[in-house]
């Protein structure tokens, strides 16, 4: 388990893209592995059952406290804005794959597609929320998987804004201190779209 969590990390650490560039990789240092705290040699088959036989909430639960460590070095940063609330930037990324491949990713009748829902914290770049859908998921229906900060802002583009956003943050209602805890900002440029908790 430790040289997997190893090697993952210099595959991250180095840009490597598939198993066999990993490999490659590591095998040019071979020499090295040992000090790197590595004791055999590494082949793709190796990292391929690793991948396929341990369960993958083990490597998800490791990259949220790595998260949550990594907030709290930038907790004082500066981002651009003079504000003490945090920012997040919401965006999407569909990824096309071929149908024939991956049938459980339909996302429409000829293709297959998954998106990458990432909520980005902008004081150190920080993904703070990461979701996997099929292709055919709306940008909008992945503002109910988030849980808000209160006092936080967030930044998308027009396909979040569907009402949905709008009735997440409704209704405006005014605490104690006369200030909306919750309302939408105009957009930045046509196709932004923000609000604060």
């Amino acid at each position: 388990m430790r040289a997997r969590g190893l090697t993952e990390s210099n595959a991250q650490l180095t840009y490597r893209e598939s198993l066999r560039d990993i490999e490659v990789c590591l095998r040019a240092q071979r020499n090295q592995l040992y000090h790197m705290g590595i004791r055999g040699g590494v082949s793709r088959n190796t990292l391929a059952n690793a991948n396929k036989v341990r369960d993958w909430r083990i490597s998800a639960d490791f990259a949220q406290a790595l998260i949550q460590i990594a907030r709290g070095l930038y907790v004082e940063d500066a981002f651009g804005i003079d504000r003490d609330n945090m920012a997040y930037a919401l965006d999407a990324s569909t990824i096309d794959l071929c149908l024939s491949l991956f049938p459980w990713a339909p996302a429409g009748r000829t293709k297959a597609a998954v998106k990458l829902h990432t909520l980005l914290g902008l004081r150190g770049n920080i993904p703070s929320f990461i979701h996997i859908s099929d292709g055919k998921l709306h940008d909008v229906n992945v503002l109910d998987l988030l849980i808000l900060e209160l006092g936080a802002f967030y930044i998308m583009d027009r396909g979040h804004h569907q009402n949905a956003a709008e009735n997440r943050c409704q209704p405006l209602h005014y605490p104690t201190d006369s200030e909306p805890d919750c309302f939408r900002t105009s957009a930045i440029k046509s196709s932004a779209y923000g609000f604060s908790i």
